[in-house]
């Protein structure tokens, strides 16, 4: 798909041009610190394979659905990781991306004009909110038109295809209703996915960054478990969007490894700058900062409107008590496991 090209070429070139940002000279006293190079560059090799496998698992999960029956969108288990995933998503932004957000561009080490002046993080992630929305209903409104307009949508998937053959052949008026209505859920959720993953990648990098280029071992140490954690429930938030958007093998091996790659990739070059990048230095706090409020508002958008509404006002949630019970409890315990590793991460 060539808008899929176009958000992956973007997220690539985030990779490239966030350290370069970042680099600068420091405007904040520094304490004279000694860390032993040599321990810290082991738990960041350690930390880069942990979250590299942690990442492939977890997105996997829910994907594996499309071939294994247990896990497959129509079973109710599907239902309970989908709200397991999205108090991960949800507590991701609130607890872990938000307050780091905050964090940056509170910093002292920042001028007091402007950055002192007004809210910019609130600013920032209502903005990355309404701008989610946006796209998300500009994004749909546009392939509801031209569904419209040519009476059909190209299918990315072999589902759709089959589906809106066997609607043909039966009854053609009710067939094409059918599918005009299945077509419409299944581009919003390909619209979601793909800026679900936006969100995530963008937060991935600038942990990846960071973690790799930290120097002392105490510093990374409680970070590889609790940051390998993260990046699995995470992965399971964005795995169960991709199996409901229906994408070719192809598309879903590019978002997984996407993914999964994205945090490591960012400890690489974390790694390699470690001896310029400087944390405190107001430009790495104010591109950090900036990219973690918009990543914050975005995550909770998702987490709260095309997860949590979408499946709890469902027909399907509303009409059974047992599964309303139980995606509560899985979205109690998704928010609350990810809200306890805040603590580390």
């Amino acid at each position: 798909m060539a808008k899929s090209t176009k958000i992956y070429t973007f997220l690539a070139f985030l990779l490239l041009v966030l350290p370069a940002l970042a680099v600068s000279e420091c405007t904040c006293d520094k304490e004279d610190e000694v860390h032993d190079k040599a321990e810290a560059l082991e738990y960041k090799t350690a930390a880069l394979a942990s979250i590299l496998f942690a990442s492939a698992i977890g997105v996997l999960i829910p994907v594996l659905g499309k071939f294994t029956p247990a896990l497959s969108p129509e079973k109710d288990i599907f239902f309970m990781i989908r709200a397991f995933a999205a108090g991960v998503i949800l507590s991701t932004g609130f607890t872990h991306v938000f307050p780091d957000a905050f964090e940056s561009l509170t910093s002292p080490c920042l001028s007091e004009h402007p950055w002192g002046d007004f809210p910019f993080t609130g600013f920032v992630s209502m903005c990355a909110a309404m701008g989610t929305l946006m796209v998300d209903a500009f994004a749909t409104a546009y392939f509801k038109r031209l569904n419209m307009k040519n009476g059909h949508i190209e299918a990315d998937g072999d589902e759709e295809k089959s589906a809106g053959t066997r609607g043909q052949d039966h009854d053609h008026s009710h067939g094409l209703s059918d599918s005009s209505s299945s077509s419409h859920q299944l581009l919003r959720q390909r619209v979601i996915s793909q800026v679900l993953e936006m969100g995530i990648i963008v937060h991935s990098v600038i942990i990846g960054i960071s973690l790799g280029a930290s120097r002392g071992a105490q510093v990374i140490k409680p970070l590889v478990a609790a940051l390998t954690f993260h990046q699995f429930f995470e992965g399971m938030g964005l795995g169960s969007c991709i199996t409901q958007a229906k994408f070719k093998n192809k598309t879903i091996a590019t978002m997984v490894l996407f993914f999964a790659l994205t945090t490591p990739m960012g400890i690489a070059i974390g790694i390699g700058i470690a001896n310029v990048y400087d944390e405190n230095s107001q430009n790495a706090l104010i591109v950090e900062g900036i990219f973690n409020a918009a990543s914050a508002g975005i995550l909770i958008y998702m987490a709260l409107v095309d997860f949590l509404a979408a499946d709890f006002m469902s027909d399907r949630m509303q009409n059974s008590s047992h599964l309303q019970f139980g995606a509560n409890i899985c979205v109690l315990l998704g928010a609350g496991l990810m809200s306890l590793l805040a603590k580390w991460a």
